[in-house]
């Protein structure tokens, strides 16, 4: 079991203090970084990184739950990237794998919760693939709180296959290269992501002291706003939540103006 401290009566009287202060309007979509499982792991003396990975996937679970409570509509939840693909041991990562199919397929199961894969799932093994195409398609019609769950996923490569998919649907027209350069937008761009048709994250939130964005939505993360918690993974508390929410709400967003 996972460290629980300071869940006494005083800690309850803060958060419902702190949920009569919340701001009428709230962010629409939240990002998350969820960083410092197996730190977490190490420090309780788990003879592996699978205990804290599990300990941030329930977290993980708890924080959608905390968003759809205060009426944020997208979250997106950094899982597995490109890089832990390559570089993680192999022992973790199938441990890992494991863990964030357990986690999609409950997600999948909250009621209306639309749950959506963005990433390359041509590099993932052929059954974490088949868990996020399933619960993708099982839930696409539901118009509750969308989660992203971004596995197997790399901004820069993100970006890359947007282009190509720009350029496979221009040469399919019989556009011109000369065309093409001329017509390409932002826009175009941004349509053309894994996220195309959702609104930007208006706030990203990375846990375990770590301040840098690590590949996560390179492109879409352009004018948000970015708050770092010190709490690792799975010891992140809804106070720290509510304390982003409300920070988030006290910053002038001024969008490049």
């Amino acid at each position: 079991m996972w460290r629980n401290e300071g869940r006494g009566p005083l800690y309850r009287l803060y958060i419902q203090r702190l949920r009569r202060q919340m701001p009428t309007t709230v962010p629409h979509h939240v990002a998350m970084m969820i960083d410092g499982n197996r730190r977490w792991a190490r420090q309780l003396g788990f003879d592996s990184a699978a205990h804290g990975h599990r300990a941030g996937a329930a977290k993980m679970h708890e924080f959608l739950r905390w968003c759809d409570d205060l009426g944020i509509r997208v979250v997106s939840l950094y899982l597995l990237s490109n890089d832990n693909l390559r570089k993680r041991d192999p022992r973790e990562l199938e441990d890992l794998i494991d863990i964030i199919a357990e986690l999609a397929r409950e997600l999948s199961h909250e009621p209306d919760w639309r749950v959506q894969h963005v990433g390359r799932s041509e590099e993932l093994p052929p059954a974490l693939a088949e868990v996020l195409h399933e619960v993708t398609e099982r839930t696409r019609s539901h118009t509750g709180l969308h989660v992203n769950l971004a596995v197997g996923y790399g901004g820069r490569s993100e970006i890359v296959d947007a282009v190509r998919s720009i350029i496979a649907k221009h040469d399919e027209r019989g556009g011109t290269l000369e065309e093409l350069a001329a017509s390409l937008t932002p826009e175009q761009i941004g349509e053309h992501l894994y996220t195309g048709g959702q609104a930007d994250p208006d706030l990203v939130i990375r846990t375990s002291g770590e301040q840098r964005l690590s590949d996560f939505l390179l492109w879409q993360s352009a004018h948000s706003e970015f708050y770092f918690v010190e709490a690792l993974g799975p010891d992140l508390r809804e106070v720290d939540f509510l304390r982003a929410i409300r920070d988030f709400a006290a910053r002038d967003r001024r969008f490049g103006q």
